[in-house]
């Protein structure tokens, strides 16, 4: 349960120092570390066991009420015989539950304790009994928000970790899969599971995930997972390209998983994060997988062509707006007749800002006033701005286009990747026009190219190094037969 910087701080004590099985000293000590009579939610129960007295401490709302009344029952009916043995006897035959821990030391006691395990206490055992009858405050497993498929599986994670890792053990009744859990944090203490396949998995990825866990040294993950990944993955603060993949669905974890990838949980956290990651991952949904290859392909491929059309648009518009002479014949009903009082590239770049302050804006803004606000954003902003010569139609037209694609894939990371390399392009092509529109392609290729994942390959595999039939498939939905071959 310690990792290796807890032991050490835990190494001159011994496993039994911090519960003598005096049962008034004990309590004594535990009622002062706890500060039980500052806090209501931590409570205690003094009964007899046989001939020995006992106390249970247990927090309020994290217990089932009827286990621990029917486990306090049957100690009622137990003899003196029943208690004269040691505490491991005792727990093996006279407590009638499953899920039971003995520990004397106290950083496990407490911690135990504070995450809802009801503590048992009995006058001469040098170990505190653990029972874990915890049942936490938890919404119903449903379909999440922000991953919805029109097709599949419709249970998603929620904020208690046990629920989600065992919708993952649902899917996968294979005993190469490994679920290890972890603690970070020195005040909030957060439990995090590691989901692997024993046989698949990068060995040296995982353990250096897990030493880097280890070595992390924070009061709390108060963010959860951004909190975690900046301590497990210490990349450039410039670097805006997702390094892990999140998601919400138990199926999509399951999967990846399957292929070799590592799941991260944190508890208090619906969220799970996949790596290694590629960019050709982050790209990758659900409904890939539940429709037909064809559809299936389709779907991936209008899902790339979009996010590659959402990062050159804008600057191609630019570029014709400023060099109408290299505008081909076939597409100049898009020059622009209209007069300009805003240059286009200050259009373009206050749109940019206007579009992430109308997403800000919608969520926060309360579910009953959605319909004003979209009223507001349609006639005031849309209409009056193009009227009053702020803005034109095509700036308008090509800026909505660009916003609704980013909304064709689930990341937003990969969406803001897009968005800061789309922003470069177009300074780029206001300043030196064409040949600055070429270097910005030239400069976004080189970044995504020369990007590294976690485990250090590549973060266009199978692109780069190239790999003609992997990177065919990237493309191209191959039937579930055929990805599961081995």
């Amino acid at each position: 349960m310690l990792n290796k910087e807890k032991r050490e701080n835990y190494e001159k004590i011994s496993e039994y120092s911090f519960i003598k099985g005096n049962i008034e000293l004990d309590e004594q000590k535990l009622d002062q570390l706890l500060h039980l009579e500052e806090n209501f939610d931590l409570l205690k129960r003094k009964f007899d066991i046989g001939d020995k007295r006992a106390v249970i401490y247990y927090i309020n709302g994290f217990c089932k009420d009827d286990m621990l009344q029917k486990i306090q029952e049957f100690f009622w009916g137990l003899d003196v015989s029943d208690v004269e043995g040691s505490v491991m006897d005792f727990a093996n035959n006279q407590i009638p539950y499953l899920e039971i821990d003995l520990y004397g030391d106290k950083y496990n006691v407490v911690t135990m304790l504070l995450s809802g395990v009801s503590c048992l206490l009995i006058d001469g055992f040098n170990r505190a009994i653990l029972i874990d009858a915890r049942e936490y405050p938890a919404r119903n497993v449903q379909e999440p928000e922000k991953y919805k498929v029109l097709r599949g599986s419709r249970d998603g994670f929620v904020e208690t970790l046990i629920l989600n890792t065992a919708l993952i053990r649902r899917r996968i009744r294979n005993p190469e899969y490994i679920c290890k859990v972890m603690r970070a944090g020195k005040s909030s203490r957060t439990d995090i599971a590691i989901c692997y396949m024993n046989d698949r998995v990068d060995r040296k990825l995982l353990d250096r995930i897990i030493s880097n866990i280890e070595k992390i040294d924070v009061d709390a993950l108060t963010m959860n997972q951004e909190s975690l990944s900046e301590a497990v993955y210490k990349g450039k603060w410039f670097n805006p390209f997702p390094k892990f993949r999140y998601t919400e669905r138990p199926d999509t974890v399951a999967a990846s998983v399957l292929e070799g990838q590592i799941a991260i949980l944190v508890d208090n956290s619906p969220a799970a994060m996949l790596l290694p990651t590629t960019i050709f991952d982050v790209i990758e949904e659900a409904d890939d997988y539940y429709f037909p290859p064809v559809t299936g392909t389709y779907l991936r491929l209008a899902r790339m062509i979009v996010t590659v059309m959402s990062l050159l648009l804008t600057p191609l518009f630019l570029l014709y707006a400023n060099n109408p002479e290299i505008l081909p014949d076939w597409l100049i009903f898009t020059k622009i007749e209209q007069p300009e009082y805003v240059p286009i590239f200050w259009q373009l770049l206050i749109l940019e800002l206007a579009v992430d302050g109308l997403k800000l804006a919608a969520i926060n803004t309360p579910s009953t006033l959605n319909t004003p606000l979209s009223l507001i954003a349609a006639i005031v902003i849309g209409e009056f701005s193009v009227n009053t010569g702020w803005f034109n139609q095509q700036t308008m037209l090509y800026m909505a286009v660009v916003a609704i694609a980013n909304f064709t894939h689930e990341n937003y990371e990969l969406a803001y990747s897009v968005k800061f390399l789309r922003i470069i392009m177009l300074i780029f092509t206001q300043i030196f026009g064409l040949y600055g529109f070429i270097g910005g392609i030239i400069f976004t290729l080189a970044v995504v190219g020369l990007n590294k994942t976690i485990a250090g390959t590549s973060y266009v595999y199978p692109l780069m190094p190239l790999d003609f039939k992997v990177f065919l498939q990237r493309f191209y939905r191959v039937s579930l037969k055929a990805k599961n071959k081995k």
